[in-house]
């Protein structure tokens, strides 16, 4: 394991056909820190993502080389139990995806794929999940109506709270806030604030503000590649490559 990693990624491609969406990727995510991945619109941010977890299973035309290790395993090597991969990370989407059932059965479908548990301990596991995602004071009253009652903001907490259900170790999450209101964006992001350390988080944003306001670590993609790596205040303060600074500048989105 390299030090300090939680995720490795080394030589990664992607390719569809005769096209090259991911080009020779290398990055180390580092461990309890939040990681956002920025750069313009169609660079590979959500793919790059999306290999995390091997949601590009799903996509037979997608063909992958390269290692991603995470904890001592090269998560991409065949025979590896792709259920298991993704227990470890909790997947945020652009759009909430909450389950076509009530509040509480949203976070308790986690928990119950976890083992069985006595209705008085579900239900305290429920509460403490929800309190996580700052929504158990709006819904405690009202676990028994179906989730898709809630607000766009309130169905992308109640997520978290099913993601973090699982008792993941990473938390995947792919533009989280573009749907939301402001004052929505605001609590997601002050939740992961709270959040990192306990978990690795590896964000994809198209908000430099954002990136700016909760990473500690980027990277900047451009056209399938990473440009440039770093800490957050070395990057938006000393960029060292002439894409990064153009792209802060605005000069490209």
């Amino acid at each position: 394991m390299h030090q300090g990693c939680k995720i490795h990624i080394e030589n990664l491609n992607l390719t569809i056909g005769k096209q090259s969406i991911l080009k020779d990727i290398n990055i180390c995510i580092p461990e309890g820190k939040i990681t956002v991945i920025i750069g313009p619109s169609g660079c590979g941010k959500t793919t790059l993502l999306k290999t995390l977890n091997r949601l590009t299973d799903l996509y037979p035309e997608m063909k992958v080389s390269g290692s991603i290790v995470i904890d001592d395993q090269n998560v991409l090597e065949s025979g590896q139990d792709i259920t298991e991969i993704r227990k470890k990370m909790g997947l945020l989407s652009q759009r909430p995806y909450p389950l076509p059932m009530n509040i509480f059965n949203n976070v308790a479908f986690g928990l119950r794929i976890s083992g069985r548990l006595s209705k008085r301990i579900l239900h305290k596991r429920v509460q403490h999940y929800l309190e996580q995602a700052n929504l158990w004071e709006e819904v405690k009253n009202r676990l028994h109506e179906p989730a898709s009652k809630l607000s766009i903001g309130q169905q992308q907490r109640l997520c978290l709270a099913r993601g973090l259900a699982v008792d993941p170790e990473i938390i995947l999450a792919d533009e989280p806030t573009s749907a939301l209101d402001p004052i929505s964006s605001q609590t997601i992001e002050h939740k992961f604030l709270e959040l990192r350390g306990k978990y690795t988080i590896v964000l994809v944003t198209h908000f430099l503000q954002q990136a700016q306001r909760i990473a500690d670590n980027v990277v900047f993609m451009y056209l399938g590649e990473v440009i440039e790596q770093g800490p957050s205040d070395e990057f938006f303060n000393n960029p060292q490559q002439e894409h990064t600074k153009h792209y802060l500048k605005g000069m490209f989105n």
